[in-house]
């Protein structure tokens, strides 16, 4: 147990998704220099978790991600250095079949980033679709644990009853579950309403990290019904959901003008109050700025039922991960 005491868990954390992601989010070399400025002001302002994935970075630039991250904690020699945090998440590829195909991706990650990594997670279940590949690589997962190669283990995209029997199997080999990943917001709330995972957290003494608390985007504030929408994919779900979330937009608006903060930042903090880790994105320091302005300060009862109100009237919802079991 001693091992995952090393791990420190802040109250919120920093998502590098778009880090290497051309398709979605239009990454380009050209960024890096300001993406190493963002990661120094993260960790300077108490954002010492970053979280990535070993699928992360498109074509080419696959496990870019890693790699950035890998060289920006090297050079960074600030303040909150010994609390810099990777986590990453290791896919569940259909050829990933053994319990040494997941250390192997491990340690693929680990020469990525120049270092071992910090927390590793399951990238999704295959408990939907195949479900007798699973059990293979959690053994691998905890094997890691128990090597010593990393500080603590996760899951993702993992609902109550899966978790329930992971961590019963990992109980039995003595390998704790430090964190659950979860697509969370105003706008994605079912695996907290719908399966009580928060509750099932608590009980396990695991932390919920909620991803994606600002849907895409779309709880910035920053985009409207009439246009103008991000280009690609982003762009055709913001047509869809931006009409049938006015009432949710709406209050968000109101709140944050009378706290004198973002839209955005009151969204990342009802996560907070929530009592989850979010991961809010940064490509931009502005936007590293905007997400780090949502801690320091909560939202009381009155606002959080006002949003819970709204959120729960909101015609659309965010499209669930297909990978999230029960």
């Amino acid at each position: 147990m001693e091992k995952n005491q090393k791990l420190f868990l802040p109250t919120m954390g920093c998502g590098t998704w778009a880090w290497g992601n051309r398709l979605l989010w239009g990454y380009d070399e050209s960024m890096d220099d300001q993406l190493q400025t963002v990661f120094n002001l993260c960790v300077s302002n108490g954002v010492t978790l970053f979280d990535t994935g070993d699928s992360y970075g498109t074509g080419k630039l696959n496990g870019r991600s890693e790699q950035l991250l890998g060289r920006f904690s090297r050079e960074y020699q600030g303040a909150g250095k010994e609390d810099i945090c990777i986590a990453t998440k290791l896919a569940a590829y259909p050829w990933r079949l053994t319990r040494k195909s997941i250390i192997s991706a491990c340690q693929a990650s680990a020469k990525r980033l120049g270092k071992n990594v910090d927390l590793v997670q399951m990238h999704w279940s295959t408990a939907n679709y195949a479900p007798w590949q699973e059990w293979r690589l959690l053994d691998g997962l905890a094997d890691l644990y128990e090597q010593g190669l990393v500080k603590g283990v996760g899951l993702s995209n993992y609902g109550s009853k899966r978790l329930k029997q992971v961590h019963q199997k990992f109980v039995d080999r003595g390998v704790p579950i430090a964190t659950l990943q979860v697509q969370y917001s105003l706008l994605s709330t079912y695996p907290v309403t719908e399966l009580a995972i928060k509750e099932v957290c608590d009980e396990l003494g695991i932390k919920l990290i909620a991803y994606s608390p600002l849907a895409l985007g779309l709880l910035t504030g920053k985009y409207s019904e009439k246009g103008p929408f991000p280009k690609g994919i982003r762009g055709l779900l913001f047509r869809q959901l931006l009409p049938g979330i006015r009432s949710l937009t709406t209050c968000l608006a109101e709140v944050a003008r009378s706290r004198n903060k973002t839209m955005s930042q009151v969204a990342i903090n009802w996560c907070i109050c929530k009592g989850t880790i979010p991961i809010p994105g940064a490509k931009t320091v502005e936007q590293a700025k905007e997400n780090i302005g949502a801690l320091g300060w909560q939202l009381d009862s009155g606002e959080i039922a006002e949003l819970d109100k709204a959120a729960a009237s909101a015609d659309k919802k965010m499209v669930q991960n297909i990978f999230q079991t029960k």
